[in-house]
């Protein structure tokens, strides 16, 4: 091989793990702005209401804190936005009340711009009030000692900024997110990385590839945005099922969900376990008996019927039934006799799939105690005779 060639063969690789990174980019910035596009609507629908009410009703020539606050008040995450979205209100109007009553009596300046600062942010801890409004409190503050206002104006600012946090909160009830939906898909996307990561694994433990199996464990601690953003999720859905009609009933599914967030997580910890166990038996070339490494593989397959059951849409009947028969035919072969004799490591991974497999069954709604009970003893029952 010629040297140019050599080098083109060289550089192919990396010229395509470019593009699959490049293609990964784009799906992820696709996804993004699919889950963002309703708090986009709503930031555009309620910046015009605002600046409509406050100038076309109310008469205000430049109503500029009104489309403002409405924009801040509802933001582009999806947490718990009620609260975040009444402390920002408050503390914008708040700081521009200050900013107003101080510059009409000592004008502006430098000094001024400080001494506004420091009275809105002291007003706002010594009403107890968050992180949020304390600083939105300063911020208003110096918006409103740096920006002219016409004479005889009086409170018009403030009252802009009450009607654009209202505003805000009014289109966080009229065009709501869909309190479940985006739930679904964190906890969608953290069951997919697990039943890839075990799959991969499994392979890693067969092929004696500490590589695959350090990308799995890797992968595996990438999920914890997933985790954090599935639990923001939550909080938020919940906001939004008491505040808009349209989601009433989506309680009890939001409660179903929300019960299996903390198991997801425990599964979530216990893969990442039983992923640097794994590794560990590979750089260690310790024997491993194949059927342990089946089980591996067969929890991943399993973990994929539980993340399809858990996209499942509402109108949908999500297929628990197969989830948790999967999930049993797993726990049936986590017998003590896959790891008998073997290292440490070996059992510490098996003991990771009874834990995991137990996990999953609560997030498909069975109780621990009864998925605990699925699992094969791991000690001989003492009141049992080999007759018997």
């Amino acid at each position: 091989m010629s040297e140019p060639n050599a080098v083109v063969a060289a550089a192919s690789p990396v010229v395509a793990a470019a593009k699959v990174s490049a293609v990964t980019r784009l799906k992820l910035s696709t996804v993004r702005l699919r889950l963002s596009a309703i708090p986009i609507v709503q930031c555009a629908a309620g910046a015009a209401l605002a600046w409509f009410i406050a100038h076309n009703l109310i008469g205000h020539d430049q109503p500029f804190f009104a489309p403002t606050a409405a924009v801040v008040s509802i933001g582009i995450s999806f947490g718990a936005r009620l609260r975040r979205s009444i402390e920002l209100v408050v503390g914008v109007a708040l700081g521009i009340g200050i900013g107003d009553l101080f510059i009409s009596q000592v004008g502006t300046g430098v000094w001024q711009v400080g001494v506004i600062v420091a009275i809105a942010m002291a007003v706002s801890v010594f009403l107890d009030g968050g992180t949020i409004l304390t600083l939105q409190a300063a911020g208003s503050a110096v918006l409103v000692s740096t920006l002219e206002q016409a004479p005889g104006a009086g409170p018009n600012r403030m009252i802009d900024a009450l009607i654009g946090g209202l505003v805000g909160i009014l289109m966080v009830g009229a065009i709501p997110l869909h309190p479940v939906r985006r739930a679904r898909e964190h906890a969608a996307t953290v069951l997919g990385v697990m039943s890839k990561s075990l799959i991969e694994c499994a392979d890693g433990l067969l092929e004696q590839k500490p590589d695959k199996v350090a990308d799995a464990l890797a992968a595996m601690r990438a999920t914890q945005g997933e985790i954090d953003a599935l639990r923001s999720a939550l909080e938020g859905g919940k906001e939004i099922s008491r505040i808009s009609p349209l989601y009433w009933n989506s309680r009890k599914r939001l409660e179903r969900l929300h019960s299996a967030a903390d198991p997801l997580d425990n599964a979530v910890r216990n893969t990442r376990v039983l992923l640097r166990r794994s590794l560990t038996l590979v750089r260690d070339d310790e024997v491993l008996d194949p059927r342990l490494i089946d089980l591996v593989n067969q929890l991943g397959n399993a973990t994929e019927v539980v993340r399809k059951m858990v996209l499942a849409d509402p109108g949908e009947q999500p297929d628990q039934a197969a989830a948790t028969r999967a999930l049993r035919s797993v726990a049936k072969n986590a017998r003590p006799e896959v790891v008998a004799g073997a290292g440490l490591s070996a059992h510490v991974v098996f003991a990771q799939v009874r834990s995991i497999v137990v996990d999953l069954m609560v997030v498909c709604g069975m109780q621990r105690i009864s998925a605990m009970a699925m699992l094969p003893p791991t000690v001989p029952n003492p009141y049992v005779t080999p007759e018997d």
